[in-house]
């Protein structure tokens, strides 16, 4: 049977795509290709043997994608893969990006979220180094 192998892209409605992307780049180092978006290969793993997508379904009263904003509770929210959650998060408090005080560590890394300038809750991780 043919079936699904991964996630081979994330599309988000925007305003402003130009404003958004340009803060993508600015804020999280997100630049776009030539031809109009970010191509992410795991060919950077850190660490070595770490990388994979994660698919996963909330329920519709989950808390998980924040309080949403005047168009509604969010649909959908974007996990970013990071290779130093603490000192991202020390840029982005200097740049007055939002931050939820919010913290997490699991068996698989720790998490924080932001908020881009439309409204949209992301979710940052960091997976945890091999021991």
């Amino acid at each position: 049977m043919a079936r699904v192998t991964g996630i081979g892209g994330i599309f988000l409605r925007a305003r402003d795509p130009k404003t958004l992307s340009a803060w993508y780049a600015k804020h999280l180092g997100i630049t776009l290709s030539d031809y109009g978006g970010a191509t992410f290969l795991w060919t950077d793993e850190i660490p070595a043997t770490t990388g994979s997508t994660t698919w996963s379904l909330f329920s519709e009263s989950s808390k998980h994608f924040g309080p949403g904003n005047e168009r509604g509770p969010q649909q959908a929210m974007i996990n970013y893969r990071v290779d130093n959650l603490d000192e991202l998060l020390t840029q982005l408090a200097a740049e007055n990006i939002p931050i939820d005080p919010k913290r997490e560590s699991a068996d698989f890394g720790h998490f924080a979220w932001i908020t881009d300038p439309e409204g949209n809750r992301i979710e940052l991780w960091q997976p945890l180094a091999d021991k």
